[in-house]
C-alpha cells in the first residue's frame, strides 16, 4: 500500500492532461506543468475551436449585412415606387414590386407595412396624376395640326387611303417608284409636313390592332435596311407587339404596364422644349414621355401599322386629325375651321 507521501510524490510528476507521468514535461507562463504532446495538442485543439468560432461569427455577421442589404433595397423599391406613381401611376403596381417579402420576420413586417402605405398613396395619386393627365389633354387641343402621310415615304407594301390619312398593311406590294426618301424593308410611312419649331399634337386610332409604332422621326434618318427604333438613330416612338406588349423604344426598350390598352394615341411634340409624350386619348392618361432632348433638324410624324399577320394585324392606323374631341368642345371645333386639314 502506497504511503501519503509516495502519492503526492507521483502527483507532483503527472501531467493533468492525460494523467500519466510527464513526457517531455513543459511549463506554462502561469506555472503548471504539461506533457509536451498533450499541450501542442491542446494549443491546436482550442486554436481551431477558436478559428471555429470566429468563422462562425463572421458568417453570422455576414447574413446580417446580407439581411439588412435586402432590407434596405426593398425598402428602396417602394420609396422608387412612390416616386415613379407621382408622375406615371400605370407603370408602378404592387405586382410590379420584385418579391416583396422573404428576407426576415422584421423584414416582411416592415415591408409590408410599407407596402400598405404605398398603395394607399398610389390610390390617392393615380386620381390626382389621372386629373393632371387630363387636364393637360384639354391643354393640348390648342395645339392640333392637321396631318397627312407622304406617299413617297411609304414602303411598297403599305397602302394609303385617298385622304392619307390612314395606312395599312395590304400584304401586296405596291407598284411605285423607289427613291431615297422611301422605306425598303420596314412598313412605315412618314407624314409630309415636318416640324422645326412649336408645339403639335395629333391623334392616331389603333384600334385593335396586334402590332404598331408611332412617333416622330428626324430628317436624316436611314429609310433604307434595317431601322432601329431609338432616339440615338433618330426616332422617338412607343410601340404595340404581339397584341398587349407596349413598350417605349428607347435604349434599352422601356416595358409600359398599362392599366388600358389604348386604341386612340395622342401624341404631342414640343421642339424647343425637347419633349414627345404619348397618351391613351379614351382612358385620358398619360403613356410614355421622351424628355430632356435637345433636336436640331426637321421632325416627322412617324407611323407603322405592322405587318398583316396572316389577316390578324390588317386594320389600318386612322389619323384624327384636327382633333375635336379631347375635351375641348367648341374650341377644338373652332380650330378645326381655322386649320384645315392640309391634303
Amino acid at each position: 500500500m502506497a504511503s501519503c507521501s509516495e502519492l503526492l510524490f507521483e502527483e507532483q510528476f503527472q501531467c493533468s492532461l492525460c494523467g500519466e507521468v510527464f513526457s517531455s514535461p513543459v511549463s506554462a507562463p502561469c506555472g503548471h506543468s504539461f506533457c509536451r504532446v498533450c499541450i501542442n495538442r491542446y494549443w491546436e485543439m482550442s486554436e481551431r475551436a477558436w478559428l471555429e468560432k470566429q468563422a462562425q461569427l463572421k458568417k453570422t455577421e455576414a447574413e446580417m449585412q446580407q439581411m439588412m442589404q435586402d432590407r434596405q433595397t426593398k425598402v428602396d423599391e417602394i420609396r422608387q415606387c412612390v416616386e415613379l406613381s407621382r408622375s406615371f401611376p400605370s407603370l408602378c403596381t404592387p405586382s410590379n414590386i420584385k418579391d416583396w417579402s422573404g428576407v426576415s420576420v422584421h423584414t416582411d413586417v416592415c415591408v409590408g407595412t410599407l407596402r400598405s402605405t404605398v398603395e394607399q398613396l398610389q390610390f390617392s395619386l393615380t386620381e390626382q396624376v389621372d386629373k393632371l393627365a387630363e387636364t393637360e389633354m384639354q391643354r393640348l387641343c390648342q395645339y392640333s395640326v392637321g396631318v397627312a402621310l407622304d406617299p413617297s415615304t411609304a414602303h411598297p407594301w403599305l397602302a394609303l387611303s385617298e385622304d392619307r390619312r390612314s395606312v395599312r398593311d395590304g400584304d401586296v406590294e405596291q407598284d411605285v417608284p423607289d427613291g431615297p426618301r422611301r422605306f425598303d424593308t420596314a412598313p412605315c410611312v412618314l407624314a409630309e409636313e415636318s416640324y422645326r419649331s412649336g408645339r403639335q399634337y395629333w391623334e392616331v386610332q389603333v384600334g385593335d390592332k396586334t402590332a404598331w409604332d408611332l412617333g416622330v422621326a428626324g430628317e436624316s434618318i436611314d429609310r433604307k435596311g434595317v431601322v432601329t427604333l431609338t432616339p440615338g438613330y433618330g426616332y422617338w416612338t412607343v410601340c404595340l407587339r404581339k397584341g398587349n406588349e407596349c413598350q417605349a423604344c428607347a435604349d434599352p426598350p422601356t416595358p409600359l404596364a398599362l392599366r388600358e390598352k389604348p386604341r386612340t394615341v395622342g401624341v404631342y411634340v414640343d421642339y424647343e422644349g425637347g419633349q414627345v409624350s404619348f397618351y391613351n386619348v379614351e382612358a385620358r392618361t398619360h403613356i410614355y414621355s421622351f424628355t430632356g432632348y435637345t433636336f436640331t433638324e426637321e421632325l416627322y410624324p412617324y407611323f407603322s401599322p405592322g405587318v398583316n399577320d396572316n389577316g390578324s394585324n390588317a386594320a389600318a392606323l386612322v389619323i384624327v386629325s384636327p382633333v375635336n374631341h379631347v375635351g375641348g368642345g367648341a374650341f377644338c371645333e373652332e380650330q378645326q375651321k381655322e386649320e384645315p386639314v392640309k391634303l
